[in-house]
């Protein structure tokens, strides 16, 4: 749909600062993404913006609602993923599962179906099924040793579960290959390796380093008295209720 340039150029203004803020300020990302909306809630792109800043601030079944918006536009299941981990958000694993099992997923690019397959594996995880969930993450994606944008959060969440598992060695395998991947600091797996490890990192700048105006370095201690050491680091017009999902909302977060 097209829109009068005026109109076109205030709300690519919008989305400009859903965009720059979502990740930082998600609160004022969506009250953007509200006023855009009510400037062209025929647009699609509008609708997808809007259902990723509820998403952002855990509006689960308002982000569902505006997802479903925008695929009825496009026809595109690009969205599907985040449409099921909505409903994990909501309360409702069980849906989620379903939805990983539909004909949609296999329309989707193979970031789209890792995706799915993450989503999948939390909503197990949602429903106590952790054997389950390391299965459902077994796949040809966590073997490969080529490394894409999602195979950090892949390795990652297979560590996770193994570590849910009681898989403790396993898991600090796999939250190693989590971080020799993440080389944007995705994930926290540094972390998560330090503390299986008994690493602590404590500040350990004092009172005569200040007086000599030396700056002291991050001390790293052992909790098992091991000798100290630094650690790796990867370092149509919608009606007025179509924002409102039919069950109501009811927050609660999805866990990737």
């Amino acid at each position: 749909m097209s829109l009068p340039k005026t109109l076109a150029e205030d709300v690519a203004r919008n989305l400009v600062m859903v965009a720059n803020l979502i990740d930082e300020d998600p609160e004022q990302a969506y009250a953007y993404s509200r006023i855009a909306l009510r400037l062209a809630s025929r647009v699609a792109a509008v609708r997808e913006a809007a259902g990723f800043a509820a998403y952002a601030t855990q509006k689960y079944s308002e982000a569902l609602a505006e997802f479903r918006a925008s695929r009825r536009m496009t026809g595109s299941v690009e969205l599907w993923p985040v449409m099921a981990d909505c409903e994990r958000g909501l309360g409702r694993p069980e849906r989620a599962m379903a939805m990983a099992g539909e004909p949609e997923v296999q329309k989707l690019d193979k970031a789209g179906q890792v995706e799915m397959r993450l989503v999948a594996a939390g909503a197990r995880r949602d429903m106590g099924q952790i054997d389950a969930a390391i299965v459902t993450l077994q796949s040809p994606e966590l073997a490969s040793s080529a490394v894409h944008s999602w195979t950090p959060r892949l390795r990652y969440a297979y560590a996770d579960a193994l570590l849910e598992a009681g898989r403790e060695d396993e898991a600090r395998e796999w939250f190693g290959k989590a971080l020799e991947a993440d080389k944007d600091g995705a994930t926290d797996a540094s972390d998560r390796l330090a503390e299986l490890d008994g690493v602590e990192f404590v500040d350990a700048l004092g009172d005569d380093d200040e007086h000599t105006g030396e700056a002291a370095g991050a001390e790293v201690r052992t909790t098992d008295d091991q000798a100290v050491g630094t650690y790796g680091q990867d370092a149509d017009e919608e009606d007025a209720d179509s924002t409102e999902d039919e069950d109501g909302d009811v927050d609660g977060p999805a866990k990737a």
